[in-house]
């Protein structure tokens, strides 16, 4: 499958039904979905890999990595309104993809979904609550030795700071993410919102 295609698949996904502020639930842009994707392809992290999705939502990064020939998936999130969502999206596309009820912040990721090769996730900014994409490095370093992430752009000094000894930044890829007006305090129809896809390696 090539990048256009799987951009245009991926667009076909239905997203958030009631999204929730609190979550930070934003349904992941497709053409930014297809990029992280695409790139983890072409490093050979996804076909034929074990992947985890954390934070899954309606499961546009878990349902990419499983059409682009992973393994096995797993999807996570603590919301099961928008794991419902993502498993009627798997389902439209025939993607197969094992989707979990589980809150990160709880910690015990190995014990919840195991160990695999490469986490793809969308974690929270923060924008809502300081530090929230913080469990999400903390699970994914627990439970895969490559990670691709979306941050705010800038975030490169925080993410290695934050994952000194156990982690390095070994690519980053810049890109947009378009936030349509979602919640009351949203001003603008669409707010584009720069960011970093950046790709970390476990240091063993």
């Amino acid at each position: 499958m090539k990048l256009k295609q799987l951009e245009m698949t991926l667009q076909r996904l239905r997203g958030f039904s009631r999204p929730r502020a609190s979550l930070e639930q934003y349904q992941t842009p497709a053409p930014l979905a297809a990029r992280l994707l695409y790139h983890a392809l072409m490093k050979g992290d996804i076909k034929g890999k074990q992947v985890a999705d954390l934070g899954c939502g309606t499961g546009v990064l878990a349902i990419g990595a499983a059409l682009l020939g992973a393994e096995s998936v797993t999807g996570m999130d603590i919301d099961e309104k928008a794991l419902a969502v993502a498993r009627e999206n798997a389902d439209l596309l025939d993607a197969e993809v094992a989707f979990i009820t589980a809150d990160v912040r709880e910690g015990g990721c190995r014990e919840r979904i195991g160990t695999c090769d490469t986490v793809v996730m969308n974690p929270p900014f923060g924008a809502q609550k300081a530090h929230a994409d913080r469990p999400f490095i903390d699970c994914a370093l627990a439970v895969a030795e490559v990670t691709y992430s979306i941050f705010n752009a800038g975030s490169i000094p925080f993410v290695e700071a934050y994952t000194a000894r156990k982690a390095e930044i070994d690519e980053k890829i810049g890109g947009s993410f378009p936030i349509q007006r979602t919640f009351a305090f949203h001003t603008k129809d669409v707010q584009e919102i720069e960011v970093e896809i950046l790709r970390l390696k476990r240091i063993a």
